[in-house]
């Protein structure tokens, strides 16, 4: 964060020079004041007053073109800062929800807007001013000491103020952020799961507990809201009394004879009293501004700490699709127990291997760690040698295909689905879309394929969405292709496409690893992996893998009746004693 801010100092340097001009302007209405009671009404010439009207006038003109280059120059800024660090934090996003870090969500982006909005502020233009403050205050020494003095002792005061404010209201506002940060993704998260709330009539619970999680956020804003007003009430109490006592002492000096000059300087020292003040005032009524801030930054600097930029790898040859799995240990980002322990295989390009187990073995921990979207805690996972997790992936990413298990399609046209939002070219999207049997319900929609899917492809039915996902995993002729489950969906059409689809694409040297739970997709593999707990159960060759496991089951069946026969004459003792 530093480092972007650094880059913005030329707009901080422009802005500060704009700022104290304009605020040093902001004292020709007094000098226009005091020259015409002293040099028009004595003198009555009216050239004199039409220079001085124009003179003070063009100083209007010069203060209110200034304040507008401020507002300009910090917008700009703004503008550089969204530059600098949007690009950055969009990836960000993405990295830190696969990672489960608390910034994977859409509030960095919030937080930046924060720190946008923040830049032509009234609070940054107010700090930038404030050495105006000590040059009014040194001219109110100037004028008399104990005027200065009692300037300085409400100035004084002021900070006592903004220090209070800031203890009082900084832990509740704070914690009202937070607040309202988690009641936000509670909302989202419920949209999201909008019909099986409504299905299930869940609507008044989730109702019940957003509201709650509101009104934790509105009752500690309020707390907040009450202390900054009580403090930014006295902090323009004392600029306002600060003006009219200097008033008082300047008057009172004057009667002893002790003030300098003559009735002006009286004057001048009372208006620049609360000159003196003004940025403070000013800082004290926007500290809420300041405190969302100050906690943006916090974010958004802790999350670029965590996850730094990628450094720019060497380029690696496309690969072939020799996959190798070498001692495998996995878990869930964030946690610390292993899902994967020790899963050792590999493959030869152009082999498919399925994947089977039973619910919670790690089938689908293992297509993240396999598609480089999950780290591995212990071994590697690598892709003709190279670790798939640290391989670049907008260079990696063509040759790769991937169907995860919760199908997800983006707002847009089939084509630009499946042709993964990059340059759409036809022909390839065709041959995806007729490689897993879609080309003709497609050609049979109004727009083809221009057709609008809707957020989340919600105009599709699910097996046309995972079709589409399938097509999208296929497109391009990439060389390893991992697929979570991708029948799951799909009537026996669509599975017979495909199978047809996997024999195609390994025909042309295509990698696959499939994981499912129906065997129809088992026929086509090569090479069969069985997961249970986590561990390698079975693997080799299909043939052999399946031989051993149906005569695992035999002899676990014969063991079964042999117990039971066992069992038998025990249970019919007890039941002709009983």
């Amino acid at each position: 964060m530093q480092e972007a801010v650094r880059e913005l100092r030329p707009y901080f340097v422009r802005t500060a020079w704009f700022s104290i001009i304009a605020s040093l302007l902001v004292l020709m209405p007094t000098w226009y004041m005091f020259e015409v009671y002293d040099r028009v009404v004595n003198s009555r010439n009216h050239l004199t007053l039409g220079m001085l009207t124009l003179m003070v006038l063009a100083a209007y003109a010069v203060m209110e073109l200034l304040e507008w280059a401020h507002g300009e120059q910090m917008h700009r800024a703004g503008l550089a800062l969204d530059r600098k660090l949007g690009p950055r934090l969009f990836h960000l996003l993405f990295e830190a929800n696969l990672k489960r870090l608390p910034g994977g969500t859409t509030q960095p982006m919030s937080d930046l807007r924060t720190l946008r909005e923040f830049l032509p502020s009234p609070l940054l233009k107010s700090m930038i001013e404030a050495p105006v403050a000590l040059v009014f205050l040194a001219i109110i020494f100037f004028i008399d000491p104990v005027l200065g003095y009692s300037a300085l002792v409400g100035a004084v005061l002021q900070s006592l103020v903004a220090w209070a404010n800031e203890a009082s209201t900084q832990p509740p506002l704070s914690a009202a952020g937070r607040s309202s940060i988690a009641a936000q993704q509670y909302a989202d998260g419920s949209l999201r799961n909008a019909q099986v709330i409504e299905a299930m009539g869940m609507l008044g619970n989730i109702h019940k507990r957003w509201i709650a999680k509101q009104r934790e956020f509105l009752g500690l804003q309020a707390v907040a809201s009450d202390r900054a007003g009580f403090y930014s009430a006295i902090s323009k109490f004392l600029q306002t009394v600060m003006g009219s006592l200097l008033l008082g002492l300047g008057a009172w000096l004057m009667l002893r004879n002790e003030l300098g000059g003559n009735g002006g300087h009286m004057l001048v020292g009372s208006i620049l009293g609360g000159r003196v003040l003004q940025p403070l005032v000013q800082f004290v009524g926007q500290w809420r501004i300041g405190v969302n801030t100050r906690d943006a930054w916090k974010r958004l600097n802790q999350l670029l700490v965590t996850l730094p930029a990628r450094q720019d790898s060497m380029p690696l040859p496309p690969p072939r699709g020799m996959l190798a799995a070498e001692n495998l240990l996995a878990a869930a980002p964030g946690t610390q127990t292993p899902i994967l322990k020790g899963v050792s295989f590999g493959i030869n390009p152009g082999e498919v291997l399925a994947v089977i187990g039973p619910s919670a073995s790690g089938k689908t921990t293992l297509a993240r760690v396999l598609t480089g979207v999950w780290p591995s805690a212990g071994g590697k996972a690598r892709l003709d040698g190279v670790d798939l997790y640290t391989w670049d992936k907008s260079e990696l990413g063509p040759h790769v295909g991937y169907l995860p298990q919760g199908v997800e399609l983006f707002d847009g046209t089939l084509a630009e689905n499946i042709a993964r939002f990059g340059k759409v070219e036809k022909a390839k999207v065709e041959n995806a879309a007729r490689a897993v049997g879609l080309h003709e319900f497609i050609m049979h929609l109004p727009d083809g394929y221009d057709t609008e899917v809707g957020p989340e492809g919600a105009r599709l039915s699910g097996g046309q969405r995972q079709r589409v996902a399938l097509a999208r995993a296929l497109y391009g002729d990439p060389v390893f292709v991992v697929l979570d489950e991708p029948n799951s969906s799909l009537d026996e059409v669509g599975d017979a496409a495909l199978s047809a689809a996997i024999q195609a694409f390994k025909a042309r040297g295509t990698t696959f690893v499939v994981i499912t739970h129906r065997t129809s997709i088992v026929g086509v593999a090569d090479k069969l992996l069985v997961l249970r707990d986590g561990t390698v159960a079975a693997f080799g060759p299909r043939d052999e893998v399946l031989a051993a496991m149906q005569k695992a089951n035999q002899q676990a069946q014969a063991q079964a009746q042999a117990r039971q026969q066992q069992a038998a004459p025990a249970r019919a003792a007890k039941e002709t004693t009983a």
